[in-house]
């Protein structure tokens, strides 16, 4: 039993649903019992650092929740005495919570008459009433929150909520569903017409943007320090940490010149020497882009005084793509 599952307490299933979103049960787990660990009540989420809450987060993936969760946990704290709006159009108004966090909060932990509303909801109730509209738009969003709200029970709602969900999760999975061992198979549409493999409809996919980055580890001969910034623009990985960054238009590479230039700029004119890490790039998939990366490794006599010790790089909050390249350079990130 996961343990999310065997509470109604509001802030194990508020964190739950947050590291959940957009991410598996087997991958998310092990981040949710961290979280537990190291905040145990919302309280110690809201005292902490957001750096803090970025680090634990790392690996995760969009990081705008991991934002929104701290955001939320110093409302709930200094506003709400620590404990949870009851209803579906308070927790709704917190930062991170739509509609269907919110109402899984409200039915699960304070038995509200919400409808959860999910991918695996989403695709069950598609197949069995054989639904066409495509669950990505706005339309789909609406007609799918009101058939699932005509089908709540007269009490018990999180229950419900709950074995709907798994029914979808366990049952009626994405990709080869066991059909013959289900007990809704005379009643569904997408089983009597041969369509459950086309069901749900989704529109064509986003078109993946392509991103050409070039990342400098400046590393100090002198004190053995590297050059690490906050990323603050908003853009992905806000507020994460980052080598110095060259981005550029193409795929062919950076030019030479260009390299040079922007390090001479960096190093105030000092000496150094720039070597490329990886010949061949390497490729982080995001859901909406896609960042090819070659890692420069670029070692001075400077004494880069606004860096950061070597040896205390893990300590920060790393996108994965640059986590997974100080492993491979020999500098293992602490989870």
């Amino acid at each position: 039993m996961l343990p999310w599952r065997e509470t109604k307490e509001p802030y194990y299933i508020w964190l739950s649903e947050v590291i959940l979103q957009q991410t598996q049960v087997k991958q998310g787990l092990p981040f949710y019992l961290s979280f537990i660990d190291s905040f145990p009540t919302v309280f110690d989420l809201a005292n902490a650092e957001e750096d803090e809450v970025l680090k634990l987060w790392q690996g995760l993936g969009y990081y705008s929740r991991a934002r929104n969760l701290h955001k939320t946990a110093k409302i709930v704290s200094e506003n709400h005495g620590g404990r949870f709006p009851q209803s579906y159009d308070e927790l709704i108004r917190l930062p991170g919570i739509g509609d269907y966090t919110a109402s899984a909060i409200a039915s699960i932990c304070f038995e509200q008459p919400c409808a959860v509303v999910d991918g695996n909801v989403y695709r069950f109730l598609s197949r069995y009433f054989g639904i066409d509209t495509p669950i990505d738009t706005q339309q789909a969003k609406s007609q799918f929150k009101t058939l699932a709200m005509e089908l709540l029970p007269q009490s018990d709602f999180g229950d419900h909520n709950q074995g709907v969900m798994e029914f979808g999760a366990r049952q009626c999975k994405p990709k080869s569903p066991d059909c013959n061992a289900c007990i809704f198979q005379a009643s569904c549409t997408a089983y009597r017409l041969n369509r459950v493999s086309e069901l749900p409809v989704k529109r064509s996919k986003q078109k993946i943007k392509k991103r050409y980055f070039n990342y400098l580890m400046v590393r100090s001969n002198a004190t053995d320090k590297v050059l690490l910034k906050k990323r603050n623009m908003r853009d992905i990985w806000e507020n994460l940490y980052e080598f110095p960054l060259i981005e550029i238009e193409n795929s062919y590479g950076i030019n030479e010149q260009t390299l040079n230039d922007e390090l001479s700029k960096l190093l105030s004119g000092k000496d150094f020497e720039a070597v490329l890490f990886n010949e061949k790039d390497i490729v982080h998939k995001l859901s909406h882009q896609h960042i090819y990366t070659r890692f420069w490794i670029v070692n001075t006599e400077s004494a880069l005084d606004e860096g950061i010790p070597a040896d205390s790089i893990n300590s920060y909050a790393v996108p994965a793509l640059i986590r997974d390249f100080l492993e491979q350079y020999g500098i293992k990130q602490t989870s």
